[in-house]
């Protein structure tokens, strides 16, 4: 799939990995619709971006409005390429200090945004697609995103890990449930990037995190999300997969 002159919706798409991805698809010659929440800075990075960029405000977990940010894409172009980057976390142990057992409600909304949203995001899209005529030997391709917390994750992320194990479960399958369509489907697994995730920790703290990724010895940057992005919707080979992009990082208990 070429990106120019391709539209691509951006959910979680007005900040880090998918405000990077967002760039690197308007540099190319894409068309973005980057769908984020109201009180996102979303409307301001499309403004920003320019006549290729447009904001629709959508919650990944709502039918209703992942449909009506798609009925927005069909005003732009045809939906050919997803890059689905909304999730969250939260840390809790499964008992805790005082013997506490962990609190289920919060277990069920990071499994609700994070892997609820990815199958939400991926059914209602390759649907879309599914209609569309076949540019080439493709309709189009969905990529989403895990974390390498899906592999190995540490203390408290039983949530979170549980969340994103699930969106790698999904992808193979996924891939293979929509080779008749024509609709290819892979994961990014990205390690620790420096996005607003981590806008809270001090630079010191950022350092130390970094240090631990045995090459580069660094936090990964968000534009490096948003190269694999883009070649893996230029490269018709890459389906089914779920790649890790975390610098040969494995993560300790803690």
């Amino acid at each position: 799939m070429e990106i120019a002159d391709t539209t691509t919706l951006l959910t979680g798409g007005a900040s880090g990995l998918g405000q990077a991805t967002a760039r690197r698809l308007v540099e190319g010659g894409g068309r973005v619709v980057i769908a984020d929440l109201p009180m996102s800075s979303g409307a301001d990075l499309a403004k920003e971006l320019g006549a290729a960029a447009t904001f629709v405000a959508a919650d990944v977990t709502e039918p209703e409005q992942i449909e009506a940010a798609l009925d927005v894409v069909a005003e732009v172009g045809e939906l050919r390429a997803v890059v689905h980057t909304a999730g969250s976390g939260r840390a809790q142990r499964i008992v805790d200090r005082e013997g506490n057992p962990a609190n289920v409600d919060w277990f069920r909304q990071i499994v609700e945004l994070n892997l609820i949203g990815s199958f939400n995001v991926l059914r209602l899209a390759a649907a879309r697609m599914a209609r569309l005529e076949p540019v080439g030997e493709e309709r189009g391709v969905v990529v989403m995103t895990a974390s390498i917390a899906a592999f190995d994750g540490q203390i408290g992320q039983a949530s979170y890990s549980a969340s994103k194990a699930g969106v790698v479960g999904m992808t193979l399958v996924a891939a293979r449930d929509l080779a008749s369509r024509g609709i290819r489907v892979c994961t990014i697994a990205p390690g620790l990037f420096d996005t607003p995730l981590l806008g809270r920790m001090d630079e010191e703290k950022k350092a130390a995190l970094g240090a631990q990724v045995p090459h580069p010895h660094r936090l990964g940057q968000p534009d490096e999300y948003g190269r694999l992005a883009v070649q893996i919707i230029e490269n018709p080979m890459l389906n089914g997969e779920t790649i890790r992009l975390d610098g040969a990082l494995r993560m300790a208990p803690r």
